[in-house]
């Protein structure tokens, strides 16, 4: 009776393991499928890694089926490299599949450095050979080679070219008393957690037709807009800069400035420039002083300019436009302050002057008053959305809706309806208007009055 009860017990193991959908076929008819065929990579810096990829292998026939062998076809020599159900390795066999499963195969890409200049392609495939049926997944990549500069100083006056981009890991310092010249067109790619520390002189001066890129490495495109990726540009005591026609994004501040200059040259000149998608603020100022004429500021996390503690702040034709896409914001967009410390506050000096305030909360402009200290205003013709009624003067637009085309796919020109049409003061005889103000961000002429903002609509 014992061995007839053990032999039904191992009869119906048998029978339970041998259920119709663990039973592997051998039909050359049933094959895989792929959540993707192809899995393409965006630009890849050589000798830097990529996003890991992942492509799911299912079996969506009625039998299990037998993978005889999972196989990269460029081997070892690669430019690719997998993992296969968590094991890395560029192979395997005999893997079974039952029916209605899957399992994961995780992608990466890595591409040596070669000669060329430009943007190029690699290219594999991973193999699955199941029932003597051979399936693939192609693979490729776009390779980029680039000047890598890992936490180094800059001691002596130096010049970087458009030729390759630069890729900068840790901190990129630049010594009291020498100049970095950045030449148009040039592309600056910042690893995770890096930084442009700026104790000498930074000279970024892109053009229209080649403007300058500063934004992190990570060229993917769920990246490409995500803010936080590195710190920032840091001007130091001893530091100034000027940046022309440039885009700056993706980073936890754009610019942070902790002082005033130490010289007649100003501490900082903006022109030209778009600073967006940062996680804390396009501009950080601690009692400093930033000149900005015809730039455009949007979805930064608590603030587009945040000055505190005093300074000088000459901001013209700017659009600041308040639109938060991944931050929840509950700070004016423009935020300034005679206040950084009890010990700590100064005079502030400010001209806003045919810019554009507006965006998603109902106070986008604040300027606070907390010392004995002197500040010294001058706001003509902006267009501004505040809660506050000393604004309505002396040419300002309050509470107007400048009629952005699209604020919600970024496009921040105005419409040919926009109250900011013809409206600005005229700048004709400002000491900055020959070299920064006679044209817009796209160097558009300006025609007095001109429109408020960055970008001029005759």
């Amino acid at each position: 009776m014992r061995n007839i009860s053990l032999f039904a017990l191992i009869l119906t193991v048998i029978l339970y393991g041998c259920r119709k959908d663990e039973r592997i076929t051998v039909d050359p008819n049933n094959r895989l499928d792929f959540s993707a065929d192809s899995i393409l990579f965006d630009t890849v810096f050589t000798s830097l890694g990529s996003v890991t990829k992942r492509v799911k292998i299912l079996n969506r026939n009625n039998s299990a089926l037998n993978i005889s062998e999972i196989m990269l076809a460029g081997g070892n020599s690669s430019s690719f490299s997998i993992n296969i159900n968590g094991e890395n390795a560029n192979s395997t066999k005999e893997v079974v599949v039952n029916a209605g499963d899957s399992i994961n195969v995780f992608v990466k890409v890595t591409i040596n450095p070669n000669e060329k200049n430009l943007p190029f392609v690699v290219q594999d495939s991973i193999l699955f050979t199941t029932n003597g049926n051979r399936q693939r997944v192609h693979l490729m990549a776009y390779g980029q080679n680039a000047i890598f500069i890992k936490e180094s100083s800059i001691s002596s006056n130096t010049l970087w070219s458009s030729k390759l981009p630069y890729v900068i890991t840790g901190q990129l310092t630049i010594k009291d008393k020498s100049t970095l010249t950045i030449s148009p067109g040039a592309k600056l790619y910042f690893h995770n957690n890096a930084s442009l520390n700026v104790e000498g002189v930074l000279v970024a001066n892109g053009t229209v037709d080649h403007p300058l890129l500063f934004c992190s490495d990570r060229l993917e495109s769920v990246y490409a807009e995500e803010p936080g990726q590195w710190k920032g540009i840091f001007i130091k005591r001893t530091g100034s800069g000027l940046i022309r026609y440039a885009t700056i994004k993706n980073a936890s501040v754009g610019i942070t400035s902790d002082s005033l200059s130490l010289s007649v040259k100003p501490k900082l000149i903006l022109s030209n420039t778009i600073i967006k998608n940062m996680q804390v603020a396009g501009y950080i100022g601690y009692h400093s002083e930033l000149i900005a004429f015809n730039n455009l500021f949007y979805n930064c996390g608590n603030y587009l300019v945040y000055a505190i503690g005093g300074g000088i702040f000459n901001l013209k034709q700017n659009t600041f436009a308040g639109y938060n896409f991944d931050f929840p914001r509950k700070t004016a967009a423009l935020s300034f302050s005679d206040y950084l410390s009890t010990k700590a506050y100064n005079t502030l000096n400010l001209n806003l002057t045919n810019n554009i305030i507006f965006g998603q909360l109902s106070n986008e402009l604040d300027i606070q008053k907390k010392t004995n200290a002197v500040i010294q205003s001058s706001i003509l013709n902006n267009l501004i959305k505040t809660t506050s009624v000393n604004y309505s003067n002396n040419g300002n637009l309050i509470n107007v809706d400048p009629l952005f085309i699209s604020s919600i796919t970024e496009n921040f020109e105005l419409t040919n309806t926009s109250p900011a049409l013809a409206n600005g003061y005229n700048l004709s005889t400002d000491p900055y208007f020959t070299d920064y103000l006679n044209a817009d961000i796209k160097n558009t002429l300006r025609i007095f009055p001109s429109t408020l903002g960055c970008f001029e609509k005759n």
